[in-house]
């Protein structure tokens, strides 16, 4: 193919997608940033959440105990068109990720300046949380390209007057629910929109707005009907379980000290302080001085404040997990991009280099140990240790002793069926819905695995988990597994076989 060709191939798809001369500079930033993380990409090992995403998508439902299945059902789909890899896992995400960032730019083109739109696509790009959202299958990932689908549709049936937009709207606001049930927080900014911008406040008696949220409601069902059928299991999980130490109220400093700890890293220091700086602009501005922003900012803030500014809210007494704050970023990254000076820029684009360099450095020689299960070294040499082990033992089938960590990450690499500590009675998130008949396993041996996360030196028969014995005639430790990388000591893991599997009823 020649080079005049290729040329015309490539400004070809700019011209579809609308860019100009000058948008071209624009997505260099990206390009950039997204070329780095993919050279990176065939570095980095299968994490236990890939493993437990992609197990989802083995075993296809209509939802999933923990979480709607669209993660699940895109590892599916990339999987059986590239084929089943640790490469094609993280490759899913990359290329997800990639089309959340396009439909940033085709977003935040709604709202800034040329010069302030390049300013956004820097900032967003330069994050940490892409990063991670290229890297790691979660239910963020395609959670992120709806959330910014459904502003785009509703961006233009309300500012556009296109009113079909809102029926688009409420299909991506349905696929972001079918993605992670904190795309709730839409709707919930849609209608505070609307009841706060006095121009647009009659859309709330609009047939198309309520069109939309019936759509919404549709495109939901499978994730309801799932629920109906196990006893609303995963709404209770993500409800009533979780408010139960909220309403204890206990103040702890350092959950609101480590959630300022998580942003800072996700978004880097210079673009959490604009977080910061901006909301309390705006917050001043309404509660002091009773005045409302315009309706462009009103409506990014609308979707800003309640994910943001409300999880925020909950850091003194309850634990809020890095990833929950992720969707108000889209909409606050565009706000950033109107505040954020090219001195500023320059800081943020500083810190992001050499972050990312550590990052690099520590996915290719893994630096810095790592005392946790989420991480992505060690896996693969596990299941082959195991499988090697489980070759000696006749009639002998394997599981863990976590929630689901160690058991997803055998099952991806040993090709065949590893159980969750659902096999001593003890819940298992999604293991205990794969209705596996556990009364098959009856009189079979079985070898159990325990992660060792802080590498102690030694592991005494009788501080295993003492429900073993309950379940097997005899629990006999074997020599543990120890990973190296680096001829360094990085992963330890105890074996103990155990005889005569007898389930409970």
């Amino acid at each position: 193919m020649s080079s005049i060709l290729i040329e015309k191939k490539i400004i070809f798809i700019f011209k579809t997608l609308k860019l100009s001369i000058h948008n071209y500079k624009i997505l260099i930033w990206l390009i950039g940033f997204q070329l780095f993380r993919l050279v990176l990409l065939p570095f980095m090992g299968l994490m236990p959440q890939d493993a437990y995403y992609y197990l989802y998508g083995q075993n296809l439902s209509l939802s999933y105990f923990d979480h709607p299945g669209m993660i699940g059902y895109l590892l599916r789909f990339f999987t059986e068109v590239f084929g089943t890899s640790v490469f094609v896992v993280k490759f899913t995400d990359f290329f997800i990720t990639s089309i959340t960032l396009l439909s940033f730019y085709k977003l935040a083109s709604y709202f800034l300046s040329a010069h302030k739109l390049a300013r956004a696509l820097v900032l967003i790009s330069s994050t940490i949380f892409i990063s991670i959202l290229s890297f790691n299958s979660t239910p963020d990932v395609p959670l992120l390209l709806f959330w910014t689908l459904s502003l785009i549709c509703l961006y233009k049936a309300i500012f556009e007057n296109k009113k079909w937009f809102f029926i688009l709207g409420g299909i991506a606001m349905g696929l972001a629910f079918n993605s992670k049930y904190t795309a709730l927080l839409l709707q919930i900014g849609l209608l505070s929109f609307l009841l706060f911008s006095k121009k647009h406040r009659k859309l709330l008696i609009s047939p198309w707005l309520w069109g939309a949220i019936l759509v919404s409601i549709a495109v939901t069902f499978p994730v309801w009907y799932w629920n109906y059928q196990h006893d609303f299991a995963s709404f209770t999980f993500q409800s009533s379980k979780r408010t139960e130490s909220i309403s204890e109220f206990n103040i702890s400093p350092k959950y609101f000290l480590g959630a300022i700890g998580h942003q800072i890293l996700l978004l880097l220091p210079v673009l959490f302080l604009i977080f910061v700086s901006f909301t309390y602009k705006y917050s001043k501005r309404v509660l002091l001085q009773f005045k409302l922003p315009q309706a462009k900012t009103l409506f990014l803030l609308a979707f800003f404040i309640p994910t943001f500014v409300g999880f925020f809210a909950l850091t003194p007494i309850y634990w809020v997990k890095l990833n929950w704050m992720m969707p108000s970023y889209i909409t606050g990254i565009i706000l950033a991009g109107m505040f954020v000076s090219k001195k500023f820029l320059k800081v943020q684009i500083y810190f992001s280099i050499v972050f990312h360099l550590l990052v690099s450095l520590q996915i290719l020689f893994y630096l810095v140990p790592i005392k946790s299960d989420d991480t992505w070294v060690g896996w693969k040499e596990l299941g082959e240790e195991i499988s090697a082990l489980k070759e000696k033992k006749a009639s002998t089938f394997v599981f863990s002793n976590d929630n689901y960590k160690t058991s997803a990450a055998l099952n991806f690499f040993m090709n065949e069926k590893v159980y969750a500590q659902n096999i001593i009675g003890l819940p298992a998130l999604h293991f205990d819905y794969l209705e596996d008949d556990l009364s098959a396993l009856k009189g079979q041996n079985a070898l159990f695995i325990d992660s060792d996360k802080r590498f102690k030196n030694e592991y005494f028969l009788e501080k295993a988990n003492p429900l073993l014995s309950n379940y097997f005639a005899t629990v006999t430790q074997l020599a543990p597994i120890i990973i190296k990388i680096n001829e360094r000591e990085r992963r330890k893991f105890w074996v103990f076989f155990c005889t005569d599997y007898q389930p409970k009823k």
